[in-house]
């Protein structure tokens, strides 16, 4: 079964997380499949815009831990197979070329934020709860949060967030320019494809230089960080905390660390 789900509405692509039984927790599969929608969005000079949410109550509760171990304990990044996008755009040249607009509501984690973070507009629903809770499993996040958390919030926000895991609302989310509305559940994905068919409604090839053009910054700040990221957690991967941090995600329960 399809764990990604795709419509067209006009020149949108709308792109669901389809898990909802698992809170929309990100396996290996369900990675793959939104790499695929993601090149359909690209590779269609009809389509112009996506909106990305979440199906049922939550939009995701984060990776499935245990099915990433071993991607996190190669010290390498996978990278798409061609003509595939890279979600996260931790590749550049694997990146989305087109607008992409996230509708969030209920859980928000870890893989939820990194999302969110490569993409480009953000609308929250009220009562969303936003958290990236890697370092409550021992590890740190690998998606791109360490840099583009601090770009899009500042470096106290992000530090705040990033080394306690604590869960934040819309409200800071907002405050902090993590989110750019908020909406009531039932009209958040309204609401962001309202935003995408303004978008959409644009000379795209306009749209597109404006994605280029921004990102160049980004890129150019990024670039270093990103290439360490598996490589500096392979070693902590072999740790008695991430044996911890695992069985704890497991056992959902708080992880007892040792620092070891």
């Amino acid at each position: 079964m399809s764990k990604i789900s795709t419509e067209r509405v006009g020149h949108i692509l709308k792109i669901g997380f389809d898990r909802a039984d698992k809170y929309n927790a990100f396996d290996l599969d369900m990675w793959r499949e939104l790499s695929e929608a993601f090149a359909e969005l690209d590779q269609d000079d009809e389509l112009r815009c996506a909106v990305v949410y979440g199906n049922g109550k939550h939009f995701t509760a984060g990776l499935e831990l245990t099915d990433w171990q071993e991607v996190f304990s190669s010290g390498a990044w996978p990278k798409p197979d061609a003509g595939l996008c890279d979600p996260v755009g931790l590749h550049p040249d694997r990146r989305v070329s087109k607008p992409l607009v996230y509708a969030i509501h209920g859980i928000c984690y870890t893989i939820g934020i990194e999302l969110m973070l490569a993409g480009d507009i953000r609308v929250a629903a009220t009562g969303t709860r936003f958290g990236q809770i890697e370092i409550k499993r021992g590890i740190y996040p690998v998606c791109g949060a360490t840099t583009r958390f601090i770009q899009n919030i500042g470096w106290g926000n992000a530090m705040r967030y990033l080394l306690t895991g604590d869960e934040f609302g819309p409200e800071e989310a907002q405050r902090m320019g993590l989110i750019q509305e908020i909406a009531e559940p039932d009209q958040v994905v309204n609401r962001a494809m309202e935003i995408a068919e303004t978008i959409a409604a644009q000379a795209p090839l306009g749209v597109r230089q404006t994605l280029v053009s921004a990102r160049i910054q980004q890129a150019t700040l990024e670039q270093a960080a990103i290439q360490q990221l598996l490589p500096d957690l392979k070693p902590i991967m072999a740790s008695d905390d991430v044996k911890e941090g695992v069985q704890s995600f497991v056992e959902r329960r708080p992880a007892e660390f040792k620092g070891r």
